[in-house]
């Protein structure tokens, strides 16, 4: 059962705003996400945190600055997910417009596996690099990084996963979540630790008089890769991430955005003069991850990389072509996955595990997430891979820390995982084959000690009820173009309707008209077909229609509860 809460919004921060002469529905929206100063939502570039603030960052400038002075060959090392993509973009355009002589290695995820691993090392030495920088990876890589140091390849980590208990040992690790790291927002994507390495290698580069006689590049120009990798790796949007991804929202609606990105949008059906959060986060952010789950990520990098339009066209529809078979794949499982689980009860387990030997492991971390949104539960799925063993890909729920729960599991049971890494809502590891029935047992019993009951239980936070006056076309189109995400969630309401009306449209949706105090509103359930009681408590967004030229408001429904 999920429960419909109100998000509290202090009074007197919401007072603050509106004196400041933010509408009240605004007012009331930021002051409760925290936000209790004007300034704090203008989101203007000198607003972020310096670049020094980061730990080491002044060595990695001078590492980098060394190595385009003396025209050593540096070698990128990405990650194969949207912020590995974007982050590895930046790196590549960002050091070409400084000056160096920059080249990138992409794992492929069912032939190499994640990150710096000996055997990434020992195809990259056939390039001969100088120095290997590797962006949104890294930080566990003691192996490979001691096997890049056996071959006198020096290694710059640039990473913002949480550390093991050991840190590599590499010529210098850039990432916020590194101990003794005094940077105040440990929420920076990949691609934004790139960003500001760059930051930093440009203004070393000054310091040395290199732009005495030069113009400055323009790092700004990057803007737009940040802001979609920030995005899609679902980061908290802490006030750092938002300037980041505001800045490169307001790139793409005015016109600035990169070849690649512009062809993206093309591919997806939308418009980047209009481009939104969702935009990024659910129609650009799939179509990239989708050759890193399904093929070869280096295609999506390709893509971000190309200046010509013809080129950058060709690529963005490969890359929409593969997501639509990664959409057949994840309904496969999916469909799988619900018979396998047609008896599990979710009020009588802490947890939930699934595998299938046929699974497609670039598809795991998806299902997972579907499974995990649907019974609220902290959620693994593993599916077998070429070496012998189980790849996992988990999602936790609020409460949880996954990565610390992997880590108390490793602890009391060495041996069942061989390797594992991630964050507090998201994680992978591995496991020998045979185990699963095992760590799904110990995962069981770390977390019932780890999670307060109280977070089993679903919860959809709202902003209350909105006066009927705030419904209308204008304030949902100033929402959709907010920046809203992880940690700073978009806007729902919450009301009591009747359903005048219901029909299903596109066979899977369903188009509502709602009544309230004689108050008529156009509403959508989508994906969802089944049969709306007469009178309901809905939770709902507003949501800008656009339809032959005619602009309405409608209602889009997120849950409801039937009333008597």
């Amino acid at each position: 059962m999920t429960a419909i809460a109100i998000r509290p919004c202090p009074a007197a921060a919401r007072a603050t705003l509106e004196q400041a002469g933010l509408a009240p529905a605004w007012a009331r929206l930021y002051a409760a996400r925290g936000i209790t100063h004007p300034d704090q939502i203008t989101h203007r570039l000198p607003q972020l945190l310096p670049p020094t603030d980061l730990l080491h960052i002044g060595r990695a400038a001078g590492l980098l600055a060394d190595a385009i002075r003396d025209k050593k060959r540096l070698l990128i090392v990405a990650d194969y997910d949207a912020d590995g993509a974007t982050a590895c973009a930046v790196g590549v355009r960002g050091l070409h417009m400084l000056g160096g002589q920059v080249d990138y290695l992409v794992p492929n995820r069912l032939e190499h596996g994640y990150g710096l691993t000996p055997d990434i090392v020992k195809l990259a030495a056939e390039r001969h690099p100088d120095l290997l920088v590797t962006v949104d990876n890294g930080i566990a890589a003691v192996r490979g990084v001691a096997t890049a140091n056996a071959l006198g390849i020096p290694v710059l980590v640039t990473d913002h996963h949480l550390p093991g208990d050991a840190l590599p040992d590499a010529a210098c690790i850039v990432n916020p979540n590194q101990p003794g790291c005094a940077f105040a927002s440990k929420n920076l994507a990949g691609v934004g630790v790139m960003f500001y390495v760059l930051l930093a290698l440009r203004a070393e580069l000054r310091r040395r008089g290199v732009y005495e006689d030069q113009v400055e590049p323009d790092l700004r120009t990057l803007l737009d890769l940040v802001a979609l990798g920030t995005v899609a790796d679902v980061v908290k949007l802490d006030a750092n991430n938002r300037t980041l991804v505001a800045q490169g929202l307001a790139r793409m609606r005015g016109g600035k955005a990169s070849t690649g990105v512009n062809a993206l949008f093309r591919a997806a059906g939308r418009d980047p003069a209009r481009a939104t959060v969702f935009d990024l986060g659910f129609m650009l952010g799939p179509r990239l991850n989708a050759a890193g789950r399904i093929d070869d990520m280096a295609l999506g990098i390709e893509c971000l990389l190309a200046d010509d339009p013809g080129t950058a066209h060709q690529l963005a529809q490969q890359l929409d072509t593969l997501n639509r078979a990664r959409r057949e794949v994840e309904a496969d499982m999916l469909e799988d996955a619900l018979a396998i689980l047609a008896t599990f009860n979710p009020d009588e387990s802490h947890t939930l595990t699934a595998f299938q030997p046929g699974w497609h492991i670039g598809v795991i971390g998806i299902l997972a997430s579907r499974l995990k949104d649907k019974y609220h539960r902290p959620t693994i799925v593993f599916a077998s891979n070429d070496a012998g063993e189980l790849k996992g890909s988990g999602r936790s729920i609020p409460g949880l820390h996954l990565r610390d729960a992997l880590d108390l599991i490793d602890k009391r049971h060495p041996g069942l995982i061989k390797q594992f890494g991630g964050h507090a809502m998201a994680a992978g590891l591995s496991i020998p084959a045979g185990r699963h029935d095992a760590f799904s047992e110990a995962f069981e019993a770390v977390v019932s000690e780890l999670i307060d009951p109280a977070a089993l239980e679903g919860v959809i936070e709202t902003d209350g009820e909105l006066d009927a006056a705030d419904h209308s076309y204008a304030l949902a189109e100033q929402f959709d173009h907010a920046v809203w995400g992880q940690g700073f969630p978009a806007p729902l309401f919450t009301g009591l309707f009747d359903v005048a009306a219901q029909r299903i449209v596109g066979e899977k949706h369903t188009k509502l008209t709602l009544t309230r105090n004689g108050d008529v509103y156009d509403a959508m359930h989508f994906f969802h077909s089944d049969p709306l009681p007469k009178c309901i408590r809905a939770v709902y967004a507003l949501m800008p229609n656009d339809f032959n030229g005619q602009q309405s408001l409608q209602l889009k429904l997120h849950h409801w509860e039937a009333v008597s």
